[in-house]
C-alpha cells in the first residue's frame, strides 16, 4: 500500500451552498472532484496544501479550518461555512513578545534533585531557574548520556537570544553560512542569532551544555528545504542586527573582571549581538588582595552557574548560600552580594541582558 495524498473529512447540509463559500477569492479553495452529477452528495476540494471533502453523509464534526496568513493582524478573524465549519484566520509566525523581568534573586542547587525532563531530541533538561523570572529567560541543563549520532534536523528558533555553552564532552554542530561541521568542545561556546538555521549531528558521551534562551517561550520550527552546510561561509552575516558567535577556550585572553578580585574571559558576545547580551567566564585572581566586594548592577537579567569549584554567595537580603558546581542564580538589579569562601578553582559563567552595564562597588 502507499499512500498518495491526505483529506480531511467534514460534513455538508448543502453541497451547493458549501461549494460557493469554499471557492470565493477569499477563502481560495479549488473544486476537484464532484458526484453523483444529477444530484451531488460529496465534493472534494483543495487549496493552500490542504484537501478537503464535504460528504452529505459524514457525521463527524464540523471543526475548524486555520488558515494562515502572512499578515501578523488579518483583517478577518473568522467565517463560519453554511454547514457549520469554523474557518479561522491567524498569523504564520507564532510571536512571543519579551515580557517585564520579574526581578528575584534566586539560588538552584544542583543537590536540590531538580528532575530531568526529557526534551526535544531525545535530550535530558533540567530547569536551572524554575520562576523563569516571569518569562524573561529560560536556563536549562541539557545532557546527552550516551555518544554517537543525535536524531536531529535542520531546525531553527525564533528568539531574541540564545547561548549554548558546552559544559562537559563534546557536540558536532553545523550552522547556515558558518561552514562546515565542527566540534564544540567543553569551555566553548556558541550563540545562535534568531532563526539561524542549525543541527546537532552527534556527540560524546555525557555531553552536557548550558542553554539560554530569551524569552523563555519561543517556537522551534524545523526546515525540510535547506542542507546543511551550506556552500559558501558568511562570517560577517547577520540575523536580526546579530551575527554567528563562536567562542574557544583555547583563544582566552584574561583581564580584570568588573567585581575586584577576579579576571575574566569576553566571549565576545556582546560585540556580535550588539549590546543585547554578554557572556563572560570568571575566575578568581590568585594575586589580587581585593576580596569580598560587595557590589550591586543595573542590568535587567544577570544569570550565573557555577562551572567549577565552589564559594558562598551573600546576599543582602536573603543571609548566605554555599555554591558549588551546577549551581545557579540569578541577582536583580540594585541587589547587594558579595562572594566568599572563594576556592582556587572557581569558575563561573554569567550572562546578561543587556550585555552593557554599570556595577556599584560598595564599602563593606
Amino acid at each position: 500500500m502507499t499512500i498518495q495524498s491526505a483529506e480531511i473529512l467534514l460534513p455538508s447540509k448543502d453541497i451547493a451552498e458549501d461549494i460557493a463559500f469554499w471557492t470565493t477569492k477569499e477563502l481560495g479553495f479549488r473544486l476537484d472532484q464532484i458526484y453523483p452529477a444529477d444530484a451531488p452528495a460529496v465534493v472534494a476540494l483543495s487549496g493552500h496544501g490542504l484537501n478537503l471533502r464535504l460528504d452529505k453523509a459524514a457525521s463527524t464534526p464540523p471543526g475548524t479550518i486555520r488558515l494562515l496568513c502572512d499578515d501578523a493582524s488579518p483583517e478577518r478573524n473568522s467565517l463560519t461555512s453554511p454547514s457549520g465549519t469554523t474557518v479561522e484566520f491567524v498569523s504564520d509566525d507564532i510571536q512571543f513578545p519579551q515580557p517585564p523581568t520579574q526581578h528575584a534573586f534566586r539560588v538552584g542547587r544542583l543537590a536540590d534533585g531538580a528532575p530531568w525532563v526529557i526534551g526535544r531530541a531525545g535530550m535530558q533538561y533540567r530547569d536551572l531557574i524554575p520562576s523563569r523570572l516571569g518569562g524573561a529567560i529560560i536556563a536549562s541543563h541539557i545532557r546527552i548520556p550516551n555518544a554517537g549520532p543525535v536524531p536531529d534536523n535542520v531546525h531553527y528558533h525564533a528568539i531574541g537570544f540564545q547561548l549554548i555553552y558546552c559544559y562537559a564532552g563534546w557536540v558536532r554542530l553545523v550552522y547556515e553560512d558558518q561552514g562546515p561541521p565542527f566540534i564544540l568542545s567543553a569551555g566553548d561556546c556558541v550563540i545562535q542569532p534568531p532563526r539561524i538555521r542549525h543541527r546537532v549531528l552527534e556527540s560524546s558521551e555525557n555531553l552536557q551544555v548550558i542553554e539560554i534562551g530569551v524569552p523563555a517561550e519561543h517556537t522551534t520550527t524545523l526546515d525540510w528545504e535547506m542542507e546543511l552546510p551550506t556552500p559558501t561561509k558568511k562570517p560577517g552575516r547577520e540575523w536580526d542586527g546579530q551575527r554567528f558567535v563562536h567562542s574557544l577556550t583555547k583563544d582566552a585572553e584574561w583581564k580584570d573582571w568588573r567585581v575586584p578580585g577576579f579576571h575574566v574571559r569576553d566571549t565576545g558576545v556582546s560585540c556580535g549581538t550588539k549590546g543585547v547580551a554578554s557572556v563572560n567566564v570568571v575566575r578568581p585572581d590568585q594575586g589580587s588582595k581585593d576580596v569580598n566586594a560587595v557590589t550591586s548592577h543595573d542590568s535587567d537579567i544577570l544569570f550565573t552557574f557555577v562551572l567549577t569549584g565552589s564559594c558562598t554567595l551573600h546576599g543582602e537580603e536573603d543571609g548566605k548560600h554555599a555554591l558549588n558546581e551546577g549551581d545557579a542564580y540569578t541577582i536583580p538589579p540594585g541587589y547587594k552580594t558579595c562572594l566568599a569562601d572563594i576556592s582556587t578553582d572557581l569558575s563561573l559563567l554569567e550572562v546578561a541582558l543587556p550585555g552593557r552595564f554599570e556595577t556599584t562597588i560598595h564599602s563593606q
